[in-house]
């Protein structure tokens, strides 16, 4: 990655250069995880306080009723950490009878939210600074309240219609009975002592003590699932990551119930294709990732769940090179196709990074799935609640089919590349299925085209859409979206002030000299900071 005085690519911003920095969608978080850097913490507390301020100042896209996954370099090792819920012990598939598709909103899309065990994990194992001074700035921020920026603003307004009628959610996020405007101070105080309950107790009061049991109240009042023992037996886990090598850089992911594999074994594709004689814009280039994103994504949404119940096809037989290898043989190299699923050979969103000084480095995202998730929200506590039970399937033959205590498939996945045992890069791209197409985007962008942080954050995107569709920035080229669509892509142009269609990206870039680069995106309100 090459840092330069000029940029490609339509951009308000630079890359931020520092020995400690902080990069996340939202300011206020951003300053909260600096602060903590200053205080003497590490590039763990920073994300942490940031992690715990993003459902106080952004609750539009996660809550503490979130899910959490992190990759992480301790200066010497990298880590994973999965902290996603799993389903209530009722779940069964004849809970569902009647349904034809898993509920989207309301109390059965509810899993048991992960972000508060992982914040704990993560402080216990890594961090330095007291677990309750990390949650000083959120506290501050949900009691006195915080001025409502422009992106979030809008996304609030969605919600003011969509979600009104789901439990609890007017008397939490809709004071006056409307969204707050952007320039609006708006303050949850009920989550400041939620908050104070968890820093006090380590997390103990939101899964077995007067969190859990006001969930459990709630729930019981809407006939809905959740008990105190779900909440109680769950834990979040350390799983390492899984990889995949391009060239020299090698791209780690967590491992499945997350749909990181897709961005690994799109990479693996591309391995065998001719990409490397390509320029970053050159349609054909963009065709060629397009297509093995296509393959990936495929095989991603037929096989993937929670890893204990993957008993078919594993991560492994994804991944099988000559698997790839005969994927990428499917592509053709002038014209688009709908791809069918391969057979491997038995065997809402928030997203930060940090990093500091000592050559620690953090990818970290939690999400509560749909925006505020599932619409409800815990009277007087300020909990807003997930909706990744919809993540699961309720075909009888799926590996992510409906169950007990089982993981859903997820879509937010934390991002991390290294080359050898060197670290290189955190990031991640926020918004649904398009994250594992933006971990490519960025990728290749960074490192096989030279492109920096800002630059490859700026650059225009593209989403697939399903069978041809293919979304695209109108910021692309006219000329390169002709050459796509000669090739057979049924484009469709969006905006790029679409939050949610082609995501957030945040990057921390290592640098040779020991210093960091961020990037952050201007298709959010966030920022990168350091010192």
């Amino acid at each position: 990655m090459q840092l330069r005085a000029y940029h490609e690519y339509p951009s308000r911003r630079s890359p931020v250069l520092a020995q400690n920095i902080v990069s996340t969608s939202q300011p206020l978080a951003a300053q909260a995880g600096l602060s903590m850097l200053a205080r003497g913490g590490n590039a763990v507390d920073a994300a942490i306080a940031a992690a715990i301020t993003l459902p106080v100042v952004e609750p539009t896209g996660n809550g503490l009723g979130s899910d959490a996954f992190c990759i992480f370099w301790d200066g010497k090792e990298l880590h994973g950490l999965n902290a996603s819920g799993r389903s209530p012990a009722a779940w069964t598939p004849e809970y569902f009878k009647g349904h034809e598709v898993m509920p989207f909103h309301g109390w059965d899309s509810v899993t048991v939210p992960g972000a508060v065990s992982g914040w704990v994990a993560l402080s216990e194992r890594f961090g330095v600074l007291p677990f309750e001074t990390l949650f000083e700035p959120a506290i501050g921020y949900a009691e006195r309240g915080f001025p409502v920026p422009p992106i979030i603003a809008r996304l609030w307004k969605n919600a003011e219609t969509n979600l009104a009628e789901f439990p609890g959610f007017a008397a939490t996020f809709l004071p006056d009975g409307r969204a707050p405007v952007a320039g609006e101070l708006y303050s949850n105080p009920d989550m400041a002592q939620s908050l104070r309950l968890i820093a006090e107790t380590r997390g103990a009061a939101f899964y077995e003590g007067v969190l859990a049991e006001k969930i459990e109240s709630f729930a019981k009042e809407h006939g809905a699932a959740m008990r105190v023992s779900d909440l109680a037996a769950h834990q979040a886990d350390w799983c390492g990551t899984i990889q995949q090598s391009f060239d020299e850089v090698h791209l780690r992911e967590i491992p499945p119930n997350g749909q990181g594999i897709a961005g690994l074994m799109a990479l693996g594709i591309l391995d065998h294709t001719g990409l490397r004689d390509l320029e970053a814009d050159d349609p054909r280039a963009l065709h060629l990732q397009i297509e093995a994103m296509k393959l990936a994504l495929k095989d991603t949404e037929s096989y993937v769940g929670d890893l204990d119940h993957m008993t078919r096809v594993t991560p492994e037989a994804m991944l099988d090179p000559d698997y790839l290898k005969a994927r990428a043989a499917l592509i053709d190299p002038t014209h688009a196709t709908d791809f069918a699923t391969g057979t491997p050979p038995a065997r809402g969103t928030v997203y930060l990074t940090t990093a500091d000084a000592s050559g620690m480095m953090v990818s970290f995202i939690q999400s509560n799935y749909a925006g505020f998730g599932s619409g409800v929200c815990v009277p007087g506590t300020g909990i807003s609640l997930q909706n990744r039970g919809a993540g699961f399937s309720l075909d009888p033959t799926s590996q992510n089919v409906v169950a007990p205590g089982k993981r859903p498939f997820h879509t937010i996945i934390p991002a991390f590349l290294m080359k050898g045992d060197a670290p290189l890069m955190s990031f991640g791209v926020m918004g649904g299925p398009m994250q594992a197409q933006g971990h490519l985007q960025m990728t290749l962008r960074t490192q096989l085209w030279g492109q920096d942080v800002q630059m490859a954050v700026d650059a225009p995107r593209w989403r697939i859409n399903g069978g041809l569709g293919l979304a695209c920035e109108t910021t692309f080229p006219e000329a390169t979206l002709q050459a796509l669509a000669g090739m057979g892509h049924q484009i469709d142009w969006e905006a790029p002030d679409n939050a949610f269609g082609f995501g957030g990206a945040q990057l921390i870039a290592r640098l040779e000299n020991g210093t960091y680069a961020a990037g952050s995106d201007a298709r959010k309100d966030g920022q990168a900071v350091g010192f």
